[in-house]
This record gives C-alpha cells, structure tokens and sequence, in this order.
C-alpha cells in the first residue's frame, strides 16, 4: 500500500494552502493524500460531534478542506482523520508513515510564526521524514484550478542547498525528483568558507578553494544527474555563508530544498543554521529532507 501524503489542517488561511499545496503534489506523484487535525482536546467521547464542541469543529474543519480539494482535483484520493493528541506529536507520528508531510507556515521575521505557534518547528525539528512548510501569502506556482503537471516547461526552478564537505544522498536525491516530477530545472546552491587563520587569503589559495569545492559537489550530482539526464542542472558555488544566496535564488522557485542533520536520541533535536534561516524567511515552499 502506498503511502500518502499527510497535511495538517486546523482552518486557518496558512493550513489551506498547505493542502492545495500538498494535493497538487499527492496529484504528481499518484499517491493518497490524507487531511490531519490534531488537538489533544478533542477527547474520546462517543456521543454526536454536536456535543463535543472541539470534536464538532474538527469534522467541520475536515470536511471544508476535503470539500475544496475534492471541488479542485477529484482524482485524488482523499481521507480525514482527527487524533486527540498534541498537534506536533500528532504530525510528527502520522509523519513517519506517510511519504511526505505538508504544514502551513505563516509570515516570518519579529514575533511571526508558525501555524499554532512553534507547531511547524517541532515537527520539522522532530520529523523522520520530509516535511515542506507552505505559505499563504504566495500565489501557488502551479496556478488555478488543476495543474498541468504534464507541461515540462511550466514549472519554475527547483533549489537545493547542499554542503560540499558533509555529503548526503536524501536531499540531493530528494531536489532531483521534484525537479523531474516538475519538468524543471534544478538549481544547486554550495558555499565555502575559509579558516579564520587564513582570512584574507591570497588569491591563489581563494581560488584553490573554489575548485575544490566545485569539484567535490561535481562528485555529489553526479550519480544524481546519471539518474535523471532530462533535468538540467545550473550549479552556483559561492564563496560565505550559502544562507544568503539561499534566499536570492529561491525567491522566484516551485520549491527550495534544505537538509537536516538527525542527531543523536540524547541531543535536543534542532534544524542547523541553514535551514532554521529558510524555514524563517524563504517566500517559496521549503522541503526539509532529514538525513544522517
């Protein structure tokens, strides 16, 4: 059985984006796609939803969001299911068996936040597997109505960040497929940064290091590319702090994708300082892709 892409929904304006958002993308991938409300309110009872007045408002919750996905794309099969649990706690389980989790985020920068406040960052924090933070203040890439995934042209780029010196295979693996299943370009961002003890460097030794790392995140794509030689691939290394570059080249993208590092059980779980800057301030949908 497949598994689905599970989104959170809880009413708000961010939540409904993430579904539209993630139902487009259960669409591409022919996959399920499952509406969770979490609230550990909600209680056991078995009485009518009428005399529950939190469990009355997740059906309704539910059943708007189902309504207006099933109005949108009706070949997607779609469930709902409500759990009385913490809302991050609930994504987070109902995350690691789906192939995907959508959260809605809302605006970022001074005391802006996620949906339900630091929901979205526990679960992104705490996820096994990928999770993508939808905004609602961006119009959709895809457009209106049902989107034409079939047009190779019609997406905008993919942008992956990916780290020369701690390689993985999930992010690069994962930014491949979505810029495949788009018919988009990928974008590969990798910055470099030299010792302190060697600040400033001659040019020549600056010039060293630029090769080296272009080369090393050559060995990175290349398997990938060999995988899918129809995605073309534009590569930028930048000398600094790869953040900023991030943010400028993700600013006009179907999606950004970023990496987190899994720690150790004993180790408080966290994002690095890379994603914890694109989850805060990129414009476009983010996928954080865990790896070890």
């Amino acid at each position: 059985m497949p598994r689905p892409i599970v989104v959170g929904v809880d009413g708000s304006h961010e939540s409904l984006a993430a579904a539209d958002w993630a139902a487009r993308e259960a669409l591409r991938r022919g996959l399920p796609l499952r509406l969770l409300y979490a609230d550990e309110e909600l209680g056991t009872g078995s009485g009518p939803p009428e005399s529950d007045a939190s469990r009355y408002w997740a059906d309704k919750v539910l059943r708007a969001a189902a309504d207006r996905i099933e109005e949108r794309l009706p070949q997607v099969p779609l469930s709902t299911e409500r759990v009385a649990r913490p809302a991050a706690e609930a994504l987070v389980a109902a995350g690691s068996r789906a192939e995907l989790l959508v959260v809605g985020s809302r605006a970022f920068g001074g005391i802006g936040g996620f949906m339900a406040g630091s929901v979205a960052s526990a679960t992104v924090a705490r996820a096994d597997r990928p999770v993508v933070l939808v905004r609602a203040d961006r119009p959709p890439v895809d457009g209106p109505g049902v989107p034409d995934v079939s047009d190779p042209g019609a997406g905008r780029p993919v942008v992956v960040g990916v780290d020369a010196e701690q390689p993985c295979e999930e992010v690069p693996a994962f930014a491949f497929d979505a810029a495949a299943r788009r018919g988009s370009q990928l974008w590969v961002v990798a910055g470099w940064q030299l010792p302190l003890a060697v600040r400033p460097a001659p040019e020549a030794v600056t010039a060293a290091q630029q090769q080296d790392t272009e080369r090393a995140v050559a060995r990175i794509l290349d398997p990938w590319r060999a995988q899918y030689p129809a995605v073309v691939v534009r590569v930028l290394v930048v000398q600094g702090h790869p953040a900023q570059e991030l943010l400028r080249t993700s600013r006009e993208a179907a999606l950004l994708v970023v990496g987190r590092r899994i720690r150790a059980p004993r180790l408080l779980p966290h994002t690095g300082p890379v994603t914890h800057a694109m989850i805060h301030h990129a414009r476009c949908p983010v996928a954080v892709v865990p790896h070890r």
